[in-house]
C-alpha cells in the first residue's frame, strides 16, 4: 500500500511536469491533433480513398486520417515520450538520485504509467472531439465498435509504454535521446498507415510494418472509425482484429521483458 501511495504521489508529479514542458506537450500531445487538422484541411476537397471509381463509400479526409492519428498518438505518448524522458533523467542524474531514495522502482513505474494513461486518454479525447466538431467526422454508434476501440487503446497504450521504457536504454546520453528515438518513431509512422494509406505501400513493406505494433494499432482503429466496406483495402481484405490482439499481446510481453532487463537507475558507463 505504501508503494501504491508513493506511486500516486509520483503520478501527480509526472503529470504536472509533463504539462509544464511546452515542447513535450506539442510534440507528443498536440502533434497528432495538429497533423489531423493539417491533413483534413489540405485534402478536405478530395476523395482520399473511397467513392468514385473505387466503389467504396465516401469518407472525408478527417475521418480517413483519424484512425492513424489516434494510433500515432499512442506511440508518441508511450514510446517517444518515455524513451526520451527516461534517457534524459538517467543522463542528468535524476534517476540516480531517485534510486538512492526510499522510492521503490514499482512506485516510479506506477507514476510513469499513470502519466501516460492520463495524457494518452486526454489526447485521444481531444482528437475525437476536434474530428467530430471541426471536421464533421461521423463517430461509431455501435457498442461493438467502441468495445474494439477500448481494447485496442488500452493494449496499444500499455505496449507503447513498456517499449518506451525499454527503448530509453538505447541512447548513450540524454543529449542524443531525441536523435535516436524520433527517427525510429517517424519511420514507423510512415510505413504503418499513419501518413500514407497502408494499401499504397509495397507488399513487402506492409509485411515489414506488420512486424511492429503501430501497424496493428492503426488497423484496429481503422476497423472502428471507417465503414466496414474498407476492410477490402487491408491485407487479406479483412479487419484482422484477432491478429491485432495477438500481435499487441506479444509485443506487450516483449516490452515487459525488455523493460525489466534494460532499466537502470544510472547510465551504463556510470
Amino acid at each position: 500500500m505504501n508503494a501504491i501511495a508513493l506511486g500516486a504521489h509520483r503520478a501527480r508529479y509526472e503529470i504536472t511536469g509533463y504539462f509544464r514542458s511546452p515542447d513535450q506537450v506539442f510534440f507528443t500531445f498536440l502533434f497528432p491533433v495538429f497533423m489531423l487538422a493539417l491533413f483534413a484541411t489540405i485534402f478536405g476537397g478530395t476523395d482520399v480513398a473511397g467513392g468514385g471509381d473505387s466503389g467504396l463509400p465516401h469518407v472525408s479526409a478527417g475521418q480517413y486520417y483519424l484512425p492513424g492519428m489516434i494510433a500515432a498518438g499512442l506511440l508518441l505518448s508511450g514510446v517517444q515520450n518515455l524513451a526520451v524522458d527516461i534517457a534524459m533523467e538517467r543522463s542528468d542524474g535524476t534517476l540516480k538520485r531517485l534510486g538512492g531514495t526510499p522510492l521503490p522502482a514499482v512506485s516510479y513505474f506506477i507514476g510513469t504509467f499513470a502519466q501516460v494513461a492520463v495524457t494518452g486518454t486526454l489526447q485521444v479525447a481531444l482528437l475525437i472531439a476536434v474530428a467530430a466538431l471541426a471536421f464533421d467526422v461521423e463517430l461509431p454508434t455501435s457498442a461493438e465498435s467502441w468495445l474494439t476501440f477500448a481494447w485496442v487503446f488500452v493494449l496499444g497504450l500499455a505496449t507503447s509504454s513498456l517499449l518506451g521504457i525499454a527503448l530509453s536504454a538505447l541512447p548513450r546520453s540524454g543529449r542524443s535521446a531525441t536523435a535516436v528515438v524520433i527517427p525510429i518513431v517517424l519511420v514507423l509512422q510512415f510505413i504503418s498507415g499513419v501518413y500514407l494509406a497502408f494499401m499504397l505501400l509495397p507488399e513487402w513493406l506492409q509485411n515489414v510494418a506488420s512486424v511492429f505494433p503501430l501497424a496493428w494499432m492503426a488497423l484496429g482503429m481503422r476497423a472502428v472509425f471507417l465503414p466496414d466496406a474498407y476492410r477490402v483495402l487491408e491485407q487479406g481484405e479483412v479487419w484482422n482484429l484477432g491478429g491485432a490482439a495477438i500481435a499487441l499481446g506479444i509485443w506487450l510481453v516483449v516490452g515487459l521483458v525488455l523493460a525489466r532487463v534494460t532499466f537502470r537507475w544510472t547510465r551504463r558507463d556510470a
